[in-house]
């Protein structure tokens, strides 16, 4: 039961750091990322769908998008989409591809980046903290219904700590990394 308690509390933590490098992927720092269009959605035919499923999207260089449509009807519709997203990007249109331009970041961009950066990191530890609490309110429960003995609800408590420290410390780890990304020019 105790150990059902920690892998459920250590899945969910490892979620949680998955989630934090997937908002992390979609912070550009001025490279050029296909993950930054994954969030574009297109209208086919009626339907909303994401870009990729009408369209390859590459990485021509470090500073500019390649998409291609897969029909030559669609590249209004993308360029459209491309624009009206919360992006910033302006594509331009060659033909049936689009080429997307990544102009370098100004300085005070990248200080701003840093800054919701940190409190997607801060946001995580939060929700990992979050985790042990509620795994150390079971291990209580199982104590107060007398499934479990003291030690074994102590014992319990300091693994939950530990797995919660290398969660909080790898959040930070990849926080770093993430800030000396953004911060490189």
């Amino acid at each position: 039961m105790l150990n059902e308690i920690q892998k459920d509390a250590e899945d969910r933590m490892n979620k949680t750091i998955a989630i934090l490098e997937d908002s992390f992927s979609k912070i550009r720092a001025g490279r050029a990322n296909p993950s930054l269009l994954e969030q574009v959605s297109v209208e086919y035919y009626g339907s909303i769908v994401p870009i990729s499923q009408v369209s390859s999207v590459v990485a021509e260089d470090s500073r500019t998008l390649r998409v291609t449509p897969w029909e030559k009807d669609m590249v209004a519709p993308i360029e459209k989409a491309i624009l009206v997203s919360d992006l910033g990007l302006n594509p331009q249109t060659m033909g049936q591809v689009l080429r997307i331009p990544f102009p370098p970041l100004t300085e005070e961009r990248r200080r701003d980046l840093v800054r919701v950066v940190k409190e997607e990191a801060e946001h995580a530890k939060i929700a990992i903290r979050n985790i042990r609490r509620d795994a150390n309110s079971d291990f209580k429960d199982l104590l107060k219904e007398k499934e479990i003995s003291e030690d074994e609800a102590r014992r319990a408590e300091e693994n939950i700590q530990k797995i919660t420290d290398d969660h909080v410390h790898l959040a930070d780890e990849k926080l770093h990394h993430k800030e000396n990304s953004l911060l490189e020019i």
